[in-house]
């Protein structure tokens, strides 16, 4: 007996008029419909996080115009491949005519330079419209030549209602589901687990109404629901699934100082083939946000990791991130300048454009001095120890303060040496 398509794939909308969120993009007043109304179809860069209907939409712009549609994923094809499917474009039609066909490359961000180099001719040529997908941020994962040559459309998680129309739509027109009489106790509980994601919420809907073997009345509640995730962990991460949750897992480990678990979870990773330069760059985010000050050398063994494993690749790449993660993982912790940055720009969004004070404005043309600009500015070189007391700030939040050090001997010596300059001020 032939297995059946899992419920995600039995769900993918037959047209634009079934898919479901996105309506900055494909509603009314979307910045794609008017494209799919002319027929013109742009290249682009598709940026989201899983689960919010990347390649779906893809395949429904080539079908709502009748376009020749190729799909590659970035995992498993290479230049080979590329060249290929330009070669039968090319055979199938003259340039930018609103037939040629329509490439999309999933995960685009894991393609090479010299992979994405290979797309560059046929893109600016029109012999292809390129439609890349993407969870990470193209600005860094794209080439700058294949990026200005491609509109980037950001796609949002499911919101609430959207999330719910989906469950719904699965249980009364899915053509296995609707053979049954499900009862779902609470929507939420599924829509909570699935963060968004309405793969990951069909695929563990299908895994808890199969956990009920051939009952036909089904009764779904949110302990079966926990249970039913608990029991097929591995099963519901075979595909990435879980991504995000083993990553957050990952950064909270690090945040508590529990190396062991940081090890841990970094191996599932690994085991599971996530992307070494996306595991770098959350350590180097790790560094900043939550070692920051109380360990300054820990933002560059970040940084060293980052570059080090572009070179060495995998295997050996495991080795440096473990090391760096054990490194983050018992260094002390201080997440003062994250904090500081926030109350800054909670203070700019409320107070918005503050005057910057006379004495520290720019004073280039003789208007600017009449005026006062850099009038009673102290340059605190002429000074004993390089310092003078003067305001830098805007009158109206002078005595506002936004760094608190955090409490780490680093940052104690940072303290201490502030209210030795500062007296009062940074009395903290």
């Amino acid at each position: 007996m032939q297995q059946s398509p899992p419920l995600a794939e039995r769900m993918r909308p037959k047209s634009l008029a079934d898919y479901v969120g996105q309506k900055h993009l494909v509603g009314p007043d979307g910045a794609l419909y008017q494209s799919i109304q002319s027929g013109f179809i742009p290249s682009m860069i598709l940026w989201g996080p899983p689960g919010t209907g990347k390649t779906t939409l893809a395949k429904l712009l080539a079908g709502e115009k009748k376009r020749p549609f190729y799909e590659l994923s970035a995992i498993n094809a290479g230049v080979k491949e590329v060249r290929e499917i330009i070669h039968k474009a090319q055979n199938q039609g003259g340039l930018f005519t609103d037939k040629n066909p329509l490439l999309f490359i999933d995960e685009i961000h894991r393609f090479s330079k010299s992979q994405q180099d290979a797309l560059l001719g046929a893109v600016e040529k029109g012999i292809i419209t390129l439609i890349g997908a993407t969870t990470e941020n193209p600005s860094f994962e794209v080439i700058n030549a294949l990026l200005s040559r491609c509109q980037v459309f950001t796609l949002k998680p499911l919101l609430l209602e959207e999330l719910k129309n989906l469950l719904e739509r699965a249980l009364t027109q899915d053509v296995l589901l609707k053979t049954k009489i499900i009862h779902l106790e609470d929507p939420e509980a599924l829509i909570q687990y699935s963060s968004g994601d309405a793969r990951k919420l069909l695929t563990l809907l299908e895994l808890v109404v199969f956990s009920f073997g051939t009952d036909v009345s089904i009764e779904i509640t949110n302990e079966k629901i926990k249970k039913t995730l608990q029991t097929n962990a591995v099963q519901f991460d075979k595909n990435g699934d879980l991504h995000y949750d083993i990553v957050s897992a990952f950064i909270k480990s690090i945040r508590g100082s529990d190396p062991n678990a940081a090890i841990y979870w970094l191996a599932r990773m690994l085991k599971a083939g996530e992307d070494i330069k996306f595991i770098a760059r959350r350590l180097l985010i790790a560094a900043s946000e939550d070692i920051g000050n109380a360990n300054p050398n820990a933002l560059v063994l970040a940084q060293t990791t980052f570059n080090a494993v572009q070179v060495i690749g995998m295997p050996e790449a495991r080795i440096l991130l473990s090391q760096c993660t054990v490194y983050l993982a018992t260094s002390p912790k201080s997440n003062a300048s994250y904090l500081a940055i926030d109350k800054a720009l909670e203070e700019v969004e409320k107070s918005t454009n503050l005057s910057v004070p006379l004495h520290l404005r720019n004073a280039p043309t003789k208007l600017s001095k009449e005026l006062g600009h850099g009038m009673d500015y102290k340059y605190p070189h002429d000074h004993p120890h390089q310092f003078v007391i003067q305001n830098y700030l805007p009158e109206a939040i002078e005595e506002t303060r936004f760094y608190e050090p955090g409490q780490n001997a680093k940052e104690n010596s940072i303290r201490k040496w502030l209210q030795q300059l500062w007296g009062k001020k940074y009395d903290y």
